[in-house]
C-alpha cells in the first residue's frame, strides 16, 4: 500500500458526530499539515486495518497510523495526536502517567455511549471543496 509521504493517518469512526468533531478539531490545529484523515467504514479504511493487522470491522476506537513506523489505539492514539499537535496541545500527554489500562476503560466507556450521547449518521461523513486533500480515498 502506499501512503502519502510524511503523513500521520487517522482512522475515525465516519457515522459518529464525536468522531467528526474530533477530526475537525484536529484539522483546525493542524499546523503542520501533518495529518490525513479516513473513516474506518470506507473500503481503504478497512485495507489499512487489515494492513496492520487489525482484523476487526466494528473496531471501537481512533487508530493513528503512522506507515512504516507505529500504529496506535484508544488513549495512547489520543495523546500520541494530542503530542504531534504540540503547543498548549502537547499538554494533553500527561495523561501518560496513568496506566494504559484505566486510560483505556475511561476511552471504551466513552466509546460505548458515543452515539447515545453525540448522535451517528447514517453516511459517512463528505469533506467539503476545501478539505477533501485532508482525506484519503
Amino acid at each position: 500500500m502506499e501512503f502519502p509521504t510524511g503523513k500521520k493517518i487517522i482512522l475515525f469512526d465516519g457515522l459518529c458526530n464525536l468522531c467528526d468533531s474530533l477530526v475537525q478539531f484536529v484539522i483546525k490545529h493542524d499546523q503542520q499539515d501533518q495529518f490525513r484523515f479516513v473513516a474506518i467504514q470506507s473500503e481503504l479504511g478497512q485495507k489499512i486495518l487489515l494492513h496492520i493487522g487489525i482484523h476487526n470491522k466494528h473496531i471501537d476506537t481512533v487508530v493513528l497510523y503512522i506507515p512504516g513506523k507505529a500504529y496506535y489505539t484508544k488513549s495512547n492514539a489520543a495523546i500520541q495526536i494530542a503530542k504531534s499537535l504540540g503547543g498548549f496541545f502537547h499538554l494533553g500527554t500527561v495523561f501518560r502517567i496513568l496506566p494504559t489500562p484505566l486510560r483505556n476503560w475511561v476511552y471504551d466507556f466513552v466509546a460505548a455511549k458515543r452515539y447515545k450521547w453525540y448522535g451517528k449518521k447514517e453516511v459517512c461523513m463528505l469533506p467539503t471543496p476545501e478539505l477533501a486533500s485532508k482525506f484519503l480515498a
